[in-house]
Protein backbone atom coordinates (compact mmCIF):
# COMPACT_ATOMS: atom_id res chain seq x y z
CA UNK A 1 0.00 0.00 0.00
CA UNK A 2 1.39 3.91 -0.64
CA UNK A 3 0.31 6.66 1.58
CA UNK A 4 -1.11 9.87 -0.08
CA UNK A 5 -0.49 13.20 0.93
CA UNK A 6 -3.46 13.30 2.58
CA UNK A 7 -2.57 10.29 4.68
CA UNK A 8 -4.77 8.01 2.69
CA UNK A 9 -3.97 4.87 1.65
CA UNK A 10 -4.57 3.05 -1.76
CA UNK A 11 -3.28 -0.21 -3.31
CA UNK A 12 -0.39 -0.22 -5.21
CA UNK A 13 -1.35 -1.14 -8.75
CA UNK A 14 -0.27 -5.00 -9.79
CA UNK A 15 1.50 -5.12 -12.86
CA UNK A 16 -0.33 -6.85 -15.57
CA UNK A 17 3.01 -7.38 -17.82
CA UNK A 18 3.24 -11.33 -18.76
CA UNK A 19 6.14 -13.23 -18.09
CA UNK A 20 8.85 -13.87 -20.40
CA UNK A 21 9.11 -17.66 -20.61
CA UNK A 22 12.19 -19.60 -21.56
CA UNK A 23 11.99 -23.27 -22.57
CA UNK A 24 15.00 -25.80 -21.39
CA UNK A 25 14.97 -29.40 -23.41
CA UNK A 26 16.96 -31.99 -21.08
CA UNK A 27 18.05 -34.66 -22.48
CA UNK A 28 17.27 -33.93 -26.38
CA UNK A 29 19.06 -37.22 -28.55
CA UNK A 30 20.09 -35.70 -31.74
CA UNK A 31 19.59 -38.35 -34.79
CA UNK A 32 16.94 -39.94 -32.20
CA UNK A 33 14.59 -37.13 -31.47
CA UNK A 34 14.52 -34.27 -33.74
CA UNK A 35 10.53 -34.32 -34.11
CA UNK A 36 9.59 -34.30 -30.80
CA UNK A 37 12.10 -31.71 -30.23
CA UNK A 38 11.11 -29.78 -33.09
CA UNK A 39 7.77 -29.88 -32.07
CA UNK A 40 8.78 -28.50 -28.55
CA UNK A 41 10.19 -25.62 -30.25
CA UNK A 42 7.58 -24.86 -32.96
CA UNK A 43 4.92 -24.79 -29.58
CA UNK A 44 7.29 -22.75 -27.60
CA UNK A 45 7.74 -20.30 -30.51
CA UNK A 46 4.11 -19.89 -31.45
CA UNK A 47 2.63 -19.78 -28.43
CA UNK A 48 5.22 -16.62 -26.79
CA UNK A 49 8.16 -18.12 -25.89
CA UNK A 50 11.49 -16.12 -26.23
CA UNK A 51 14.14 -19.04 -25.99
CA UNK A 52 14.82 -23.04 -26.52
CA UNK A 53 17.76 -23.90 -24.53
CA UNK A 54 18.86 -27.53 -25.90
CA UNK A 55 20.42 -29.95 -23.87
CA UNK A 56 22.71 -31.60 -25.31
CA UNK A 57 23.44 -28.77 -28.50
CA UNK A 58 21.96 -30.07 -32.32
CA UNK A 59 23.02 -27.43 -34.54
CA UNK A 60 21.37 -29.05 -36.97
CA UNK A 61 18.30 -28.53 -35.43
CA UNK A 62 19.31 -24.62 -34.26
CA UNK A 63 19.35 -24.25 -37.63
CA UNK A 64 15.94 -25.32 -38.82
CA UNK A 65 14.62 -23.52 -36.35
CA UNK A 66 16.36 -20.47 -37.27
CA UNK A 67 14.39 -21.03 -41.11
CA UNK A 68 11.32 -20.40 -39.40
CA UNK A 69 11.71 -17.81 -37.82
CA UNK A 70 13.27 -15.72 -40.80
CA UNK A 71 9.88 -16.79 -42.64
CA UNK A 72 7.36 -16.06 -40.17
CA UNK A 73 9.18 -13.79 -37.85
CA UNK A 74 9.58 -13.06 -34.45
CA UNK A 75 12.25 -13.27 -32.26
CA UNK A 76 12.81 -17.23 -31.07
CA UNK A 77 16.03 -18.33 -30.79
CA UNK A 78 17.67 -21.86 -29.86
CA UNK A 79 20.58 -21.90 -27.56
CA UNK A 80 22.84 -25.01 -27.41
CA UNK A 81 23.58 -25.99 -23.50
CA UNK A 82 26.11 -28.29 -23.02
CA UNK A 83 25.41 -28.13 -19.66
CA UNK A 84 20.99 -28.22 -18.23
CA UNK A 85 22.19 -27.63 -14.61
CA UNK A 86 24.37 -24.72 -15.41
CA UNK A 87 21.06 -23.05 -17.02
CA UNK A 88 19.08 -24.16 -14.43
CA UNK A 89 21.39 -22.26 -11.62
CA UNK A 90 21.68 -19.07 -13.42
CA UNK A 91 18.05 -18.33 -14.56
CA UNK A 92 16.85 -15.61 -12.27
CA UNK A 93 13.18 -16.80 -11.92
CA UNK A 94 11.19 -20.04 -11.10
CA UNK A 95 11.93 -22.82 -13.07
CA UNK A 96 8.92 -25.05 -13.80
CA UNK A 97 9.92 -28.64 -14.31
CA UNK A 98 7.17 -30.19 -16.23
CA UNK A 99 6.19 -33.67 -15.20
CA UNK A 100 3.26 -35.87 -14.39
CA UNK A 101 3.94 -36.57 -11.07
CA UNK A 102 3.83 -32.89 -10.09
CA UNK A 103 1.66 -30.32 -8.61
CA UNK A 104 -1.60 -29.78 -10.42
CA UNK A 105 -0.59 -26.88 -12.97
CA UNK A 106 -3.37 -25.12 -12.41
CA UNK A 107 -2.27 -24.51 -8.29
CA UNK A 108 0.45 -23.39 -8.97
CA UNK A 109 0.17 -21.55 -12.10
CA UNK A 110 -1.53 -18.44 -10.20
CA UNK A 111 2.21 -17.95 -8.50
CA UNK A 112 4.06 -17.88 -11.62
CA UNK A 113 2.04 -15.20 -13.56
CA UNK A 114 3.47 -12.63 -11.16
CA UNK A 115 6.88 -13.49 -12.02
CA UNK A 116 8.90 -11.50 -14.23
CA UNK A 117 10.45 -14.18 -16.09
CA UNK A 118 10.13 -18.42 -15.71
CA UNK A 119 11.98 -20.73 -17.25
CA UNK A 120 9.74 -24.18 -18.00
CA UNK A 121 11.66 -27.25 -18.61
CA UNK A 122 11.12 -30.52 -20.34
CA UNK A 123 12.57 -33.82 -20.29
CA UNK A 124 13.53 -36.23 -22.46
CA UNK A 125 13.45 -40.03 -22.59
CA UNK A 126 15.41 -40.28 -18.85
CA UNK A 127 14.59 -37.00 -16.89
CA UNK A 128 17.62 -36.71 -14.56
CA UNK A 129 16.55 -37.01 -10.87
CA UNK A 130 18.49 -34.12 -9.63
CA UNK A 131 16.32 -32.20 -11.89
CA UNK A 132 13.29 -32.79 -9.60
CA UNK A 133 15.27 -31.38 -6.41
CA UNK A 134 16.12 -28.63 -8.67
CA UNK A 135 13.19 -27.05 -9.61
CA UNK A 136 11.59 -24.60 -8.09
CA UNK A 137 7.98 -26.66 -9.13
CA UNK A 138 7.53 -29.69 -10.53
CA UNK A 139 4.42 -29.23 -12.10
CA UNK A 140 1.75 -31.38 -14.04
CA UNK A 141 -0.91 -30.52 -17.12
CA UNK A 142 -2.41 -34.16 -16.09
CA UNK A 143 -1.35 -36.76 -13.86
CA UNK A 144 -1.59 -39.46 -16.81
CA UNK A 145 1.37 -40.37 -19.51
CA UNK A 146 1.46 -37.68 -22.07
CA UNK A 147 3.56 -35.56 -23.74
CA UNK A 148 5.83 -33.08 -22.74
CA UNK A 149 4.67 -30.61 -26.09
CA UNK A 150 1.15 -30.83 -24.91
CA UNK A 151 2.48 -30.07 -21.18
CA UNK A 152 4.52 -26.76 -22.70
CA UNK A 153 1.68 -25.66 -24.50
CA UNK A 154 -1.01 -26.02 -21.64
CA UNK A 155 1.88 -24.12 -19.29
CA UNK A 156 2.19 -21.03 -21.82
CA UNK A 157 -1.71 -20.90 -22.47
CA UNK A 158 -2.01 -20.49 -18.75
CA UNK A 159 0.99 -17.61 -18.51
CA UNK A 160 0.86 -15.59 -21.67
CA UNK A 161 -2.48 -17.30 -23.64
CA UNK A 162 -2.82 -17.62 -27.18
CA UNK A 163 -1.16 -14.82 -29.80
CA UNK A 164 -4.09 -13.68 -31.81
CA UNK A 165 -3.28 -13.91 -35.59
CA UNK A 166 -1.12 -11.28 -37.34
CA UNK A 167 1.93 -10.52 -38.79
CA UNK A 168 5.04 -10.64 -36.64
CA UNK A 169 7.86 -8.45 -36.59
CA UNK A 170 10.60 -9.43 -39.45
CA UNK A 171 7.60 -11.95 -40.85
CA UNK A 172 8.02 -12.54 -44.82
CA UNK A 173 5.16 -14.99 -44.29
CA UNK A 174 1.99 -14.90 -42.64
CA UNK A 175 -0.74 -17.12 -42.23
CA UNK A 176 -4.28 -15.93 -43.09
CA UNK A 177 -6.86 -17.17 -40.80
CA UNK A 178 -9.34 -19.39 -42.93
CA UNK A 179 -12.37 -21.61 -42.46
CA UNK A 180 -11.58 -23.71 -45.22
CA UNK A 181 -8.10 -24.50 -47.19
CA UNK A 182 -4.60 -22.67 -47.15
CA UNK A 183 -3.64 -19.31 -47.10
CA UNK A 184 -0.03 -17.82 -46.39
CA UNK A 185 0.39 -13.89 -47.23
CA UNK A 186 3.72 -13.55 -48.52
CA UNK A 187 5.17 -9.76 -48.46
CA UNK A 188 1.08 -9.00 -48.78
CA UNK A 189 0.18 -11.18 -51.66
CA UNK A 190 -1.94 -13.81 -51.00
CA UNK A 191 -1.61 -17.23 -52.30
CA UNK A 192 -4.78 -20.07 -51.65
CA UNK A 193 -3.19 -23.59 -50.80
CA UNK A 194 -4.55 -26.36 -52.03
Amino acid sequence: MVTGSSGSTRRRRRSTALPAVSVLRVGHRAGRDPRLTTHVALTARALGAERLYLHPPDSGLAERLASVGRRFGGRFEVVGAPDWKAVVRAFDGPVVHLTMYGEPLDAVVGRLRNARQVLAVVGGAKVPPDLYRMATVNAAAGHQPHSEVAALALLLDRLRGIPPPGRWPGARQEIVPSARGKTVRNFGREEPRP
